[in-house]
């Protein structure tokens, strides 16, 4: 059963501000990005419609915490973990890490995500469904020692 992924990608020019630095509004794109290859490496889409088309999983809480900055063609790696699994959520833990050509890695960031599996209705609405049992088989909550208290 799967805890973590781990996510690497290379800051892109379009992805940062007038400063020259990563916008914070990418990080959340980041957090995305590796929910979804997570996803994948547990043979599944993120929008479950290899599942069922009428369940999706939209986010309910989603925050950031920023502690060094990134820049154009720095080398980020982003570590997923997750932080809870319960019957119709997950909560996921992110941490951002600057890669330094060999030499370690630095600490940028934190985030966490919950998301809330949803049934859609013929009308539109949506309400609170389980998490379909093929996913919550292959997951399992992070060590404690692992977790961002």
């Amino acid at each position: 059963m799967a805890y973590e992924w781990k996510h690497r990608r290379r800051v892109e020019f379009s992805e940062t501000d007038m400063a020259g630095v990563v916008h914070f509004s990418n990080f959340f794109r980041y957090m995305e990005s590796a929910e979804h290859a997570f996803f994948r490496s547990l043979g599944h889409s993120v929008t479950l419609s290899d599942i069922d088309d009428a369940l999706g999983l939209p986010r309910v809480h989603a925050h950031c915490d920023y502690k060094r900055p990134l820049r154009f063609e720095d080398e980020v790696e982003i570590h997923l973990l997750v932080e809870s699994v319960k019957h119709k959520s997950l909560t996921y833990q992110f941490r951002f890490y600057r890669l330094q050509g060999g030499k370690g890695m630095e600490e940028v960031a934190q985030g966490r995500i919950t998301i809330v599996c949803v049934r859609k209705a013929s009308d539109g609405g949506l309400s609170a469904s389980s998490l379909p049992e093929v996913i919550r088989e292959k997951i399992q909550t992070a060590p404690a020692e692992r977790l961002i208290s």
